[in-house]
């Protein structure tokens, strides 16, 4: 190896054990705040969703698509409805879930940690009904009123789905006993059957106008939709129920459904988050969410959803970021990983930065002080001899033999060229011992 090489690697050694105390001391409080701060994320979440054909259903799967993006698996978990996924929620057999509004105790809920990541959309309250069979019930012009349903077998739907506690409430305002309704609890698929094949005369579902049973519905001959006349009255008492207009021909501009607007009555349904869910995840659920809700519908306007002011639990900083805030401009050209990891530990990485900047002094004078003591070291030894020359019992002979031993490990010490003169001077020391020790006469 060239001996200019050498020094050069050399010196760089020198350099890395120097600042060897202040990189491990670095890299130790570094690994102590990403354990603490713990920001990666698991690489998989559980999304509570609702039951097959379901909107929750649909929207869980492009969830599940937009999160596969960022190399994050989605488990979708099949429920009954709103009412389920809370409990599992609560429970922590999910990270995230649709919850509609009113399922639950917002104040409970936000006790135990829940956390909403945004409303979403409009879940509205679809009844629909056999025309033939209202107008046998005595109802020529169709069901206007709750009362109306009196009499009629009625499928209100799963207690997971929180649909029958709702409809229980609405029926207690108007003072109905529920044993004048032949009440059922079939899931939305076989009811919706069941309501076809002339087995149920009316059916109540909570979805969003993207279920593949209202979608069926809305179009199945003898099948209407119940307009509810008295949605305004129904909003002043329920605070967690909003009044949507489905207009006239959104459903089928073509064949005009519905032929006129139809007052409904809608929850709100947002994005639930459990305390244990990690910040990063609930973050792409969010940001996920603007992508997915932010067109406008048949009971919104784009950009209306999703939004902050209609969600009952409080909302989580990475859910009102995601909506009224801007992302960090790194995230347009960082991957998720990266960006996610420079944004939870920029504090301490600048901090690291502050700390550095003194203990860099250190590093210098470490440097110097290695260099300089291979050199020195060798000092301690050319003393001893010269001051045995000068002592009686002294052998001459062997003096001259230590010092030759002496000046040879010194001749293969290697040091950088800047320290170079300390080398030669220690050198010009033993040559002055050398020629004090000639001039002494031998024993």
């Amino acid at each position: 190896m060239p001996k200019s090489l050498r020094l050069i690697l050399l010196s760089i050694r020198d350099l890395a054990v120097s600042a060897g105390p202040v990189i491990v001391l670095v890299l130790g409080l570094l690994a102590l705040a990403y354990w603490w701060l713990d920001p990666q994320p698991p690489r998989r979440v559980t999304l509570a969703t609702g039951p097959a054909g379901s909107a929750y259903a649909g929207f869980g799967e492009r969830y599940a698509r937009a999160l596969r993006a960022n190399g994050i698996e989605v488990v979708l978990k099949p429920t009954e409805g709103s009412f389920e996924n809370l409990q599992l929620l609560r429970s922590g057999g999910a990270d995230v879930g649709f919850v509609r509004g009113g399922s639950g105790d917002p104040v409970a809920d936000e006790e135990v940690g829940l956390t909403s990541l945004g409303a979403l959309f409009y879940e509205p309250f679809w009844i629909f009904y056999r025309v033939d069979a209202v107008r046998k019930a005595g109802h020529k012009n169709g069901l206007g009123t709750l009362s109306d349903l009196k009499g009629l077998r009625v499928n209100v739907g799963k207690a997971g789905s929180g649909v029958p506690d709702v409809i229980d409430q609405l029926l207690a305002a108007n003072r109905i006993d529920a044993n004048t309704l032949t009440l059922s609890d079939l899931e939305q698929k076989a009811a919706a059957e069941a309501l076809q094949a002339g087995m149920l005369d009316a059916v109540v579902l909570a979805s969003a106008p993207q279920s593949r049973q209202v979608q069926q519905l809305l179009r199945a001959p003898g099948i209407a939709l119940m307009n509810f006349a008295q949605s305004e009255a129904y909003v002043r008492r329920f605070g967690f129920l909003s009044e949507v207009t489905l207009p006239r021909g959104v459903v089928d501009l073509a064949a005009d459904l519905p032929p006129h607007d139809v007052a409904l009555l809608a929850a709100t349904t947002s994005l639930l988050s459990s305390e244990h869910t990690h910040p990063a995840l609930r973050q792409l659920f969010a940001q996920s969410a603007q992508s997915l809700h932010s067109d406008g519908g048949w009971f919104n306007r784009a950009r209306d959803f999703p939004n902050t002011r209609t969600s009952e639990l409080p909302v989580s900083a990475e859910g009102d970021r995601a909506i009224n805030g801007t992302p960090p401009f790194w995230q347009r050209y960082l991957p998720f990983w990266a960006s996610n990891l420079f944004e939870r530990m920029w504090l301490v990485l600048g901090g690291l930065v502050v700390l550095m900047l003194p203990l860099s002094r250190v590093v210098p004078p470490l440097y110097q002080f290695r260099v300089r003591s291979r050199v020195f070291r060798w000092y301690a030894r050319l003393r001893d001899i010269e001051q045995r020359i000068g002592t009686a019992d002294a052998d001459p002979a062997q003096l001259l033999q230590e010092l030759e031993e002496l000046d040879a490990k010194v001749h293969s010490v290697t040091v950088p060229l800047s320290y170079a003169d300390e080398l030669y001077a220690l050198i010009g020391n033993i040559q002055s011992v050398r020629q004090r020790l000639a001039q002494r006469p031998a024993r």
